[in-house]
């Protein structure tokens, strides 16, 4: 549950008040206009009522005494009023009318009732009401804002003190490494007076590194169910405000109430949003973020390692991370979170499926072997997606298609088959995609082709997938030289087949210049020699620490850089050009095919050169019967 104040807005008693006083204002109007209403009585003089009396025109009268009000029946009917002095009595007022003709009136004398009394009451106490009623709002408002303005330097964090659902490791599927690093924490929290026995201090600072969707927040959670400890979360960005020295009286009031709830786990999301390396920007030490994260190593310091409280912080840019942060004492443990292999994809996408309909023929191994790269964020999207195509064809549980489609679905985005493409363009995009995957088969390094298809997805007029067998952690020249060679398959077959290219191989372009520049001044794969060239930090520029950045490099290693790279690309091209010029007939039979498909398969591109999956494998060099990894597409 929250720590921090309630939310601001109006208090109970505030909506009592107003709704209290409206319901008086309705009494009043609804008294007032019962006690108002008299018919169509007309209005006469007092003189003239007398005149009618002797005339004996009167047959009635009804005297109120409240209002002093005399209501008057004529004899013809109709009906008239008129008011007498308050010290008049009524026969002073016909003092002069002879007894006789008195005698002849029926005369009513109204008491004053208790709705008089009621309706005078509200008449004169509804001001005073409304004018206490205007100060009381006024100093709840200020009082309602003096509050506001106390708990500002408040923590935002969020407790969860074990009432609401927990999390354990067995809701966190792979990442076995990472689970095993925090094992040691949970034990700690459950029996810290064995480490404190042997003399042993236990990590103050766990730093959770990894890409965005790998599960950090999740591993922090289940180390907090798993030792049965409250749990405080907060994000970065919520210790800072426009005001300096709020964040770090948030930092203090955190701590302040994590030793209240210790053994504890305080949890902090994103902390590069505070915890950049300081002296980086063009202010001085006065600027927010700064004080903020010296009030966090200030306190981190402030506590011994046997009070029970261990702070945990997630981060995807440990790069950006300032250095009194890492130091030993502090964050001094980092804990990796990689993207999942295939088994640990596989466990992922059985964690997400528990609580779904699947059809019994699942096999989420081969989903993971589609899988290459995803997060668990990703996977889970992946399962969410299947989901939702079987609910919108009202089937009762999810197939294996509907798992494939979102996969696809998920990487390149949904089918645009409303997309208008005329037939021109339809074929130029075939002969391109096939172009792609000739070039691709050709080769010796390329992944295997998975699909082609010229549905447009996303962006892409069409795409051609080629899936690796297995996961993929080093790649030699070869492997980048064939990529270079498959993307530029796409780009020789509309020259061959068509006379020109098109804007359809920009993407392409683009991808094998950047292979081509990654292997001249990154990985040392040419001719200019084994040296990196340009930031070899693989930072993001910061504003204030590299605006004096240089290059490490002359302009004739420059000069030379520029030909390495002209050099690999007309080497693709070249090959590229040559397999399409010497496959042009089995070329063109494929796109003719693909064209009334719309897509293909692996095995069926195989067909066309009279090979099946196995042989494919083999002459890979690849003795796995199942694929396992990583998707890329070329478009």
């Amino acid at each position: 549950m929250p720590i921090t104040s309630k939310p601001s807005g109006q208090k109970p008693g505030t909506n009592n008040f107003f709704a209290l006083l409206a319901i008086i204002l309705a009494i009043s109007a609804l008294a007032v206009i019962w006690n108002g209403g008299q018919g169509n009585a007309k209005k006469v003089s007092l003189n003239q009522f007398i005149e009618d009396v002797q005339n004996a025109k009167v047959a009635k009268i009804s005297v109120d005494t409240e209002s002093d009000r005399i209501n008057i029946t004529r004899v013809d009917g109709s009906e008239t009023y008129t008011f007498k002095e308050p010290s008049q009595s009524l026969d002073d007022v016909l003092a002069k009318v002879p007894e006789n003709l008195k005698n002849n009136i029926e005369t009513e004398v109204q008491p004053i009732s208790n709705n008089g009394l009621w309706l005078t009451l509200i008449i004169n106490i509804l001001p005073i009401l409304l004018i206490v009623g205007f100060f009381m709002f006024m100093m709840r408002s200020a009082q309602s804002s003096n509050n506001q303005a106390m708990s500002f330097g408040k923590s935002k964090a969020k407790l969860f003190d074990g009432t609401k659902k927990k999390t354990f490791f067995t809701d966190v599927a792979g990442a076995e490494e990472a689970k095993e690093e925090l094992v040691e924490i949970v034990d700690f929290l459950k029996s810290p007076g064995k480490y404190v026995q042997m003399g042993a201090k236990i990590p103050k600072g766990v730093l959770l590194v990894g890409s965005p969707g790998t599960g950090k927040t999740l591993l922090a959670r289940a180390v907090a169910g798993e030792a049965n400890v409250p749990f405080f979360s907060i994000s970065g960005s919520e210790f800072v405000e426009m005001f300096v020295g709020v964040g770090a009286s948030r930092v203090r009031d955190l701590f302040r109430k994590a030793q209240k709830n210790a053994p504890c786990i305080i949890f902090i999301d994103e902390i590069d949003a505070v915890g950049r390396q300081r002296g980086t920007g063009l202010g001085g030490g006065h600027d927010e973020r700064e004080q903020t994260l010296n009030q966090i190593l200030t306190e981190m310091d402030g506590f011994e390692g046997d009070t029970g409280i261990i702070v945990m912080a997630a981060t995807n840019r440990p790069d950006v991370l300032d250095p009194a942060l890492l130091r030993p004492g502090r964050f001094d443990r980092r804990v990796m979170v990689d993207l999942p292999d295939i088994k640990d994809r596989e466990a992922i996408l059985s964690v997400h499926g528990r609580n779904k309909p699947l059809e019994k023929d699942i096999n989420m191994t081969v989903i993971a072997q589609h899988t290459p790269g995803f997060s668990g964020a990703d996977l889970e999207n992946v399962m969410n997606e299947a989901a939702i195509m079987a609910a919108k064809e009202n089937r009762k549980s999810i197939a294996q298609d509907d798992l494939l489609e979102a996969v696809e679905k998920v990487m390149m985005g949904p089918e645009r088959k409303s997309r208008g493409l005329s037939e021109q363009e339809k074929i130029r995009t075939a002969y391109h995609e096939v172009g792609h995957a000739i070039v691709g088969h050709k080769t010796k390094n390329c992944d295997p082709v998975h699909k082609i298809s010229i549905v447009s997805r996303g962006m892409a007029l069409g795409v051609t997938w080629f899936l690796p067998e297995d996961d993929k952690h080093l790649y030699t020249r070869s492997k980048f030289f064939d990529e270079i060679c498959s993307l530029f398959g796409g780009y020789c077959a509309e020259i061959e087949f068509f006379g020109e290219m098109s804007t359809g191989a920009s993407n392409d372009l683009e991808k094998a210049t950047k292979i081509a520049t990654n292997m001249v001044t990154k990985y040392g794969m040419t001719q200019v020699g084994a040296v990196t060239l340009g930031d070899t930090s693989g930072h993001e520029i910061f504003l204030g620490r590299d605006l004096g950045h240089t290059k490490n490099y002359s302009e004739d290693t420059a000069r030379k850089v520029d030909e390495e790279v002209k050099k690999l690309l007309d080497e693709g091209k070249a090959f590229a050009s040559k397999t399409i010029k010497e496959n042009r007939d089995l070329m063109k039979r494929i796109a003719e095919d693909l064209i009334k498909k719309e897509n293909l398969s692996r095995a069926e591109f195989l067909a066309y050169f009279g090979e099946t999956e196995e042989q494919d494998d083999a002459r890979l060099g690849i003795h796995t019967p199942k694929k396992k990894s990583k998707k890329k597409a070329a478009k």
